[in-house]
């Protein structure tokens, strides 16, 4: 079996398809940022107010998460190139659809059903199919593709903000969709050579399986996703309000905006860095790793708020926290079946999103009530506990039941 996979995984077939994975979730995630970018245009067009023009960007996350774990169903049954497929015409006629509304609720219904779903498409399943290619360099080979989220979050805005101010952002729909549909197609052709051979066999009586935790598959699932929800409130206080926190403290949100970038390009280098250690350490220990340090990170924003301290802090948090997420891909992929992975890794990434979106809104509201964001960097500290402890069991349990067998 060893030499039937070693020509596959590993090979220079997997980094090709890594090459086109990475390209189709960068050019795939704009579906997550031109609504924010499009939001004050859309708000001012259709005479609403900032939270009814909220809308389409929280039916966007909701249903790209759902979506998610729909098409990873589906890459399981049939390959990663047909759910690919359909999220790329999903998203390019979302976009022709969304720039001919005529109201906020139809925008909002067409950018969260065909963009977010479309977009879907391009990331939870890919990051899942791309995980059964390598053995070796897994854990790089992840978070190398998982830089497509921060990639399309780097370089879509200002494209996408030029256009608006420039042809209107209805134009600059409809070329969104034209352009998602010339190159992605293309490229999805890349992806329909289906696993290697060892993709399709159980790991139930491998060492790594989720009985190797003294764990039921559906217990070991829930926890990763209570883990990944968790994470994920509290790394979106910095990333959703740290331009809010910023123009508070007086130094303006273009000073921000700018931490935001730093934040979000030190999150790129975290997930090639953790990606490299999690090929030696494993998924759980770079887990435990990654959470600890952002809860580090998110101490140090409650008693340092100056200009300087905020910028070295940001890009701290971001070095420390972008390689959780790919961590978890890598822990399904050790403790599961895979050929159970998209489903697996689009439900545990749906987890995050969801923890996210009640991360962002819980912030808001802690701010209104008490006045400031000190009690949301708390509350996001208590959430990081919670996420380190369940990966902290897992690692004990793992220990306890590896030294029984001894």
């Amino acid at each position: 079996m060893e030499q039937a996979i070693a020509p596959v995984t590993d090979s220079a077939t997997a980094w090709w398809r890594l090459v086109a994975g990475l390209t189709l979730s960068t050019i795939g995630g704009v579906g997550m940022w031109s609504v924010v970018v499009a939001l004050p245009t859309v708000q001012a067009e259709f005479g609403v107010a900032r939270g009814e023009a909220s809308l389409p960007y929280t039916l966007t996350m909701i249903l790209f998460g759902v979506g998610g774990i729909a098409m990873g169903r589906w890459s399981d049954r049939a390959g990663i190139m047909f759910p690919v497929i359909g999220g790329t015409c999903a998203l390019a006629i979302g976009y022709l659809v969304a720039g001919n509304a005529s109201s906020l609720w139809q925008f909002a219904i067409v950018q969260g059903v065909l963009i977010g779903v479309g977009s879907s498409a391009t990331f939870a399943p890919l990051l899942a199919d791309t995980s059964q290619w390598f053995e070796r360099r897994r854990g790089i080979a992840v978070g190398i593709f998982a830089s497509g989220n921060y990639l399309a979050g780097t370089i879509w805005p200002p494209i996408v903000q030029h256009f608006i101010a420039n042809v209107g952002w209805r134009s600059t729909y409809f070329g969104i969709g034209l352009f998602c549909l010339a190159t992605m197609l293309p490229l999805s052709l890349a992806l329909r050579r289906k696993p290697p051979a060892h993709a399709t066999t159980s790991v139930a009586g491998s060492t790594n399986s989720a009985a190797a935790l003294g764990l039921s598959p559906r217990a070991l699932q829930v926890l990763l996703m209570i883990a990944g929800f968790a994470c994920c409130v509290a790394m979106s206080m910095p990333q959703v309000h740290i331009v809010a926190y910023c123009s508070d403290l007086g130094y303006g949100p273009a000073r921000g905006a700018q931490m935001l970038s730093v934040m979000l390009a030190c999150g790129i280098v975290s997930r090639l860095t953790f990606g490299w250690i999690s090929d030696r350490v494993g998924g759980l220990r770079t887990l435990i790793l990654g959470s600890a340090l952002q809860g580090l990170a998110l101490l140090l924003f409650i008693p340092f708020n100056g200009i300087v301290s905020l910028y070295l802090i940001s890009a701290m948090f971001g070095l420390f926290q972008g390689g959780i997420v790919p961590s978890y891909a890598i822990i399904i992929r050790e403790y599961f079946s895979p050929k159970e992975a998209g489903a697996r890794v689009g439900a545990t990434i749906t987890a995050t999103i969801f923890g996210m979106a009640f991360g962002g809104w819980m912030s808001g509201v802690m701010f209104d009530v008490s006045g400031s964001y000190k009690v949301a960097f708390v509350h996001g500290v208590l959430w990081n506990v919670l996420n380190l402890a369940i990966a902290t069991f897992l690692l004990m349990r793992l220990g306890r039941r590896v030294m029984a067998r001894a």
